[in-house]
């Protein structure tokens, strides 16, 4: 053995099978593959061995030394992007993507404290091969081989890896057929071919969705057209423009799950404001509500709830083409009807490229971290932006001022991973699940809940509730499925399987307006369909756009629910990570009759059909080649968020049109009667109050 490590093909052949070996441990342990059966564990454990040949084979024409140190690189860049993948997954359940990417620098702002709370002490064992064979060559335990290793053996290793390749693609095929054509989940990618091929794959893709946008033209759009045609249904006309002329709030509750609503800890109700909200009679809640989103989590929730339109399933289609791309938003809609639109977010505006994206949905105004005096104090600020209370109470400032009827959406943080919070701002203690990432999340929630109940009292003191229509909604999950047995203490379960996972992604949507009927709907729902719903309540029609979602209200809405890897829920099924259950009973149908197989793949058929369509229109940015009748494209230029540009056209617009709660107020500001306890504001705010009680007066 000693003999054969100190030939040049020796160490190549330590280096390959240590590299592998190490690749299939981290996709055991660290990824949720779903493997299942012996096929797929043997495609698992070989997957590693073609890129480990084909790229460390690369070392192999060169000569002497150098040969050995490029092999020892390239073995250190491949553990480096595992190691990244290894993070990234923890926390989002997917894979780094060219996509995600290219948009980092929009979303980078504040990551230090996520990657600090993601990275695990083991992780750092990617990279002991590495250091293993440094140390080996170093310490001249293996001895550096000089002679020169034919081109021909290098090319024949090279052909192996390929011709490995081929054959690991093949049998994948037999197991899942349409692996690289029909597929919305990158977990199949890496189980069935590995990290690398993925990572190629990927690359592909991206390269053909940019060269798809150049060819696109009206033609594509009419397959988009069918599909809508087929499946649009009538709004509920019960509910058609009870809304309509009312001011539109969209409270943005950051990583807010279904399960918290009405959910105890510690003998407290974890979310009082919120409980209240969901029950009361004017209030249309929605339990089987989910969230949709791909990697662009929050980018992607935006994108599905102001335009009916997917994420992409990769990156976030507000940084890749938020900027370019043609769209027909909720904003431009509602502007165009009369309404004020602006969104409100207490961090930098490029964060999701929202600073681009805005103008392109028509958004009049974009509130963000420089129009706020307290935004660059370091304890008005946690994580990813101002902290809740703080936030809507400085909001308030700007709302009052804005031209009715408006839609305003608040884009609430603090409940972002890695939910941090200061000692002075808890109110109940942590989760006792075991799971550090878990366990601050019932206190960050917590505060959540007492900042939108500070926020629900002012508009009652104000008398703005009456001439409004609140929405309240969960953009994406807060509690990653990497962390089951914690999920599992949490729904007092022993164990999760994927039917509690796949309702884990249910989020919390509730409408609340005076006078409104309501009650808990049990229709089943998601973001796309929050665009459609809103527009019948406001009495917009809404009969000849681009949108992929259904009026939630409809009696004849098709519930099958898509999620952006392809898995579904609905009334009757469930699939999910590759199983498939009865969605009434909760149990798993291993062995399907023909007339469950015949129903499962039309509910496949209709979610792969949709998310294609809607991928189609994104990547092609379809919509410059179509424009709703009475709908007039939105002009980009038109628009400026600067403070300056901003806080201008708002005080030009008080002249003009004099319908603001500031101005019907002659003149006077009623941010008096906004009361928070939040601490860091004591020394300023003399009147403060407990936001439980604020929000019951």
């Amino acid at each position: 053995m000693q003999r054969g490590l100190n030939t040049r093909l020796g160490f190549f052949i330590l280096t390959v099978v240590l590299f592998s070996v190490k690749s299939y441990l981290a996709y055991r342990t660290e990824f949720n593959l779903g493997v299942k059966g012996s096929m797929q564990e043997l495609l698992l454990a070989v997957n590693p061995l073609p890129a480990a040949l084909l790229l460390l084979g690369l070392a192999l024409y060169l000569r002497g030394r150098k040969s050995y140190w490029v092999m020892i690189i390239i073995d250190a860049i491949m553990s480096t992007w595992l190691f990244a993948n290894i993070l990234y997954y923890r926390e989002f359940s997917d894979f780094l993507s060219f996509s995600l990417m290219k948009g980092s620098s929009s979303v980078s702002n504040n990551l230090g404290k996520s990657i600090a709370g993601i990275i695990h002490p083991v992780d750092f064992l990617v990279f002991l091969d590495v250091v293993v064979l440094i140390l080996l060559i170093a310490f001249k335990v293996i001895r550096i081989d000089v002679n020169r290793f034919k081109k021909r053996y290098a090319a024949t290793i090279s052909l192996l890896g390929v011709l490995l390749f081929g054959a690991n693609l093949t049998l994948a095929e037999t197991d899942r057929s349409g692996l690289l054509t029909r597929t919305f989940d990158n977990n199949y990618i890496v189980k069935y071919l590995g990290l690398e091929a993925y990572t190629v794959y990927d690359g592909v893709k991206t390269t053909q969705n940019n060269a798809t946008k150049a060819h696109a033209d009206s033609s594509d759009l009419a397959s988009v057209k069918n599909y809508l045609s087929k499946n649009r249904v009538s709004p509920n006309i019960q509910y058609s423009g009870v809304a309509k002329g009312k001011n539109v709030f969209i409270i943005h509750l950051e990583s807010l799950q279904q399960f918290m609503i009405d959910y105890k800890w510690d003998g407290q109700e974890v979310m009082p404001n919120l409980d209240k909200l969901y029950h009361e009679n004017d209030t249309l809640s929605f339990d089987n509500f989910y969230n949709q989103v791909g990697q662009g989590k929050t980018a992607d929730a935006e994108l599905m709830l102001e335009n009916s339109l997917f994420g992409l399933p990769e990156g976030s289609a507000m940084v890749t083409d938020g900027t370019t791309n043609t769209f027909q938003a909720a904003p431009a809609i509602l502007s165009q009807k009369g309404y004020t639109t602006a969104s409100f977010h207490g961090d930098v505006p490029s964060f999701w490229n929202r600073d681009n994206t805005y103008k392109s949905w028509g958004y009049d105004y974009f509130f963000s971290k420089s129009y706020y005096a307290n935004a660059d104090k370091a304890k008005y600020n946690l994580g990813y932006g101002m902290k809740d209370k703080i936030f809507l109470k400085d909001s308030a400032k700007y709302i009052e001022q804005l031209p009715q009827p408006f839609y305003a959406k608040l884009i609430t943080v603090t409940n972002h991973y890695p939910y941090l919070i200061d000692s002075k701002n808890e109110s109940i203690k942590k989760f006792d699940t075991g799971d550090s990432t878990v366990d601050p999340y019932v206190q960050t929630a917590r505060y959540l809940d007492q900042s939108v109940g500070e926020f629900l009292s002012w508009l009652k003191k104000t008398g703005l509730d009456k001439n409004s229509m609140i929405v309240l909604y969960g953009d994406h999950y807060g509690i990653s499925n990497n962390h089951k047995p914690a999920i599992a203490k949490l729904l007092g379960k022993k164990k999760v399987t994927n039917y509690d996972l796949a309702n884990f992604q249910k989020v919390p949507f509730m409408i609340h307006m005076p006078g409104l009927k309501g009650g808990i709907n049990h229709t089943y729902g998601g973001e796309i369909d929050v665009l459609p719903t809103l527009l019948n309540l406001l009495g917009v029609k809404n009969n000849d756009t681009i949108q992929f979602g259904q009026d939630l209200l409809a009696t004849n809405r098709n519930q099958t629910v898509a999620f952006r890897n392809g898995d579904f829920v609905s009334p009757t099924y469930t699939k999910y990570g590759g199983d498939v259950y009865d969605s009434k009973t909760g149990k798993e149908l291993k062995h399907l009759t023909t007339t469950q197989k015949a129903a499962v793949a039309t509910l496949q058929n209709h979610v792969t059909t949709e998310l294609s369509a809607s991928d189609k229109v994104v990547n092609g940015d379809l919509l410059r080649f179509y424009q709703p009748k009475g709908f007039k494209k939105v002009i980009k230029s038109a628009y400026n968020y600067k403070k300056s540009a901003g806080l201008k056209e708002l005080k030009k617009a008080q002249k003009k049109e004099p319908t603001s709660l500031k101005a019907k107020n002659k003149g006077k500001s009623l941010l008096s009667e906004y009361t928070t306890d939040a601490p860091e504001l004591k020394s300023s705010n003399s009147s403060t109050s407990t936001s439980d009680s604020s929000s019951s007066k």
